[in-house]
């Protein structure tokens, strides 16, 4: 049987044609001896075990504990089989997928014995799978996965997809010496990765300051003298017409006390899945509008490096991390300069930037059409920007409509006091590439000069 198995596994991957490290074939208990083995992690102890009076036997086995709680287990049978045939039916169930890259030519020229590491921005707990079954078919991805993974089942799923887990907030330093010698192993042995610089999801639709541990971890792997590689950092940028937890991620922005408990969120999921699954036997479920993937020009972190002062990643971390941040800010930067621009996004935009409730639906079509054009100018990626506006509206208002965000009035469209904080959500997205301004039209209902709607509060970095 596991001869069978084994077999099994090479010939997915063939008909995968993916990039696979050889690392992720060592068993788990070699990964985990190596671990524990680590000088830098026995000195991590020795200094844990001084400042907090503790014997030194009993801080192994708190390293234990975290090695084996980070340490994952790829089954490629797992991650091919189940994983990408379950990511294909729900992605496309859910959404029309449009993948776009900038720069093909410079992404086929990364020498194979590199390490490639996808930087993304976060929008949705969709962005794993998304990008997953995007790249399946090429390169497996290992990714950095929070606390909110660690519950049955889902820790064994992930930890057999080859993800790892990280403690979000977690300050203790031996933890992290523990998580960053293993960033820095995986690296060594060229598994390619994928993490989100704004190290969680993005609550207002903005780009979110940059977080370094990850990215302080994995550049720092250059300072192993027996690591001749180079590491190229590809930047990667999603957008959606609708994000699944959009509600949720913007309810403590509107009204702060609102935000729910654990319980609560369990149930609200399972009564997402339970609507849904009914909707889709009666033959009733419809897609939420487009997910687009756009793939940036890689970044060499020799080259990047070789800018800056010598010895960099071996200064202090406090010194360190300030010319780190830059880097990270220049990478946000990229990724916010090709994200794509999907009819929902486009439309909101348009509908905020008259600064009203009922808004002409031809000076709508018009204004969409400006906001279109001066895309282009920054060289935006509107995905089917060649389509005529018209056609770009009809989408963005099926799923407005479906959300009962905006509703038609004559040849006027009405947005809804409850569906302006949404709008501001999604118009944000893409509020870096083309500021929401514009000459405000004549009100023609009374209702339109309330001023206490609600309204998304800007989230403090």
């Amino acid at each position: 049987m596991t001869g069978w198995l084994a077999r099994r596994a090479l010939r997915t991957l063939h008909e995968f044609r993916t990039r696979l490290a050889r690392y992720h074939l060592q068993g788990r208990r070699q990964v985990k001896d190596v671990l524990l083995g680590d000088a830098e992690i026995a000195a991590a102890v020795r200094a844990h075990a001084a400042d907090h009076a503790m014997p030194e036997d009993r801080v192994w086995r708190r390293v234990r504990e975290y090695v084996n709680e980070i340490v994952p287990y790829l089954n490629v049978l797992s991650y091919y089989k189940l994983g990408y045939n379950a990511a294909k039916i729900l992605v496309n169930l859910l959404y029309k997928v449009s993948v776009d890259y900038q720069d093909e030519a410079s992404l086929e020229r990364i020498p194979r014995g590199d390490v490639v590491v996808y930087l993304m921005n976060h929008r949705s707990n969709a962005d794993y799978v998304v990008v997953a079954y995007v790249l399946a078919r090429g390169v497996h991805v290992s990714y950095a996965v929070g606390e909110w993974a660690r519950a049955w089942p889902l820790e064994y799923v992930f930890k057999s997809f080859g993800a790892y887990f990280v403690r979000r907030r977690y300050r203790e330093p031996l933890y992290h010496a523990v998580l960053e010698r293993y960033v820095q192993l995986i690296t060594r042995n060229g598994v390619t990765q994928g993490i989100f610089p704004e190290g969680g999801l993005s609550r207002d639709g903005r780009l979110r300051e940059p977080k370094l541990g990850l990215l302080d971890y994995i550049c720092r792997t250059l300072r192993d003298p027996t690591f001749s590689a180079d590491i190229w950092f590809v930047p990667v940028a999603l957008n959606y017409d609708r994000v699944l937890e959009d509600r949720s991620l913007i309810r403590e922005l509107v009204d702060q006390g609102r935000r729910p408990g654990r319980i609560l969120q369990l149930f609200t999921v399972a009564d997402y899945v339970l609507r849904n699954t009914a909707r889709l036997l009666l033959g009733r479920l419809k897609r939420y509008g487009r997910a687009a993937v756009n793939f940036g020009t890689p970044v060499s972190l020799r080259a990047w490096l070789a800018g800056e002062p010598a010895g960099l990643l071996d200064w202090p971390r406090e010194r360190r991390l300030p010319e780190l941040e830059r880097f990270a800010r220049e990478m946000l930067e990229r990724i916010g300069a090709i994200i794509p621009v999907t009819p929902v996004p486009l439309a909101a935009a348009a509908l905020l930037s008259f600064g009203q409730s009922v808004i002409p639906r031809a000076a709508l079509l018009e204004r969409m059409d400006e906001l279109r054009e001066r895309l282009r100018e920054v060289n935006g990626k509107v995905v089917r920007g060649g389509a005529r506006i018209a056609e770009i509206w009809d989408r963005a208002w099926r799923m407005l409509k479906m959300r009962r965000l905006v509703v038609a009035e004559g040849d006027s469209l009405v947005v809804l006091p409850g569906g302006r904080p949404l709008l501001e959500y999604y118009a944000n997205s893409i509020a870096h590439l083309v500021p929401i301004r514009g000459p405000r039209l004549p009100f023609h209902k009374e209702h339109d000069r309330e001023t206490d709607l609600p309204r998304l509060k800007r989230l403090d970095p």
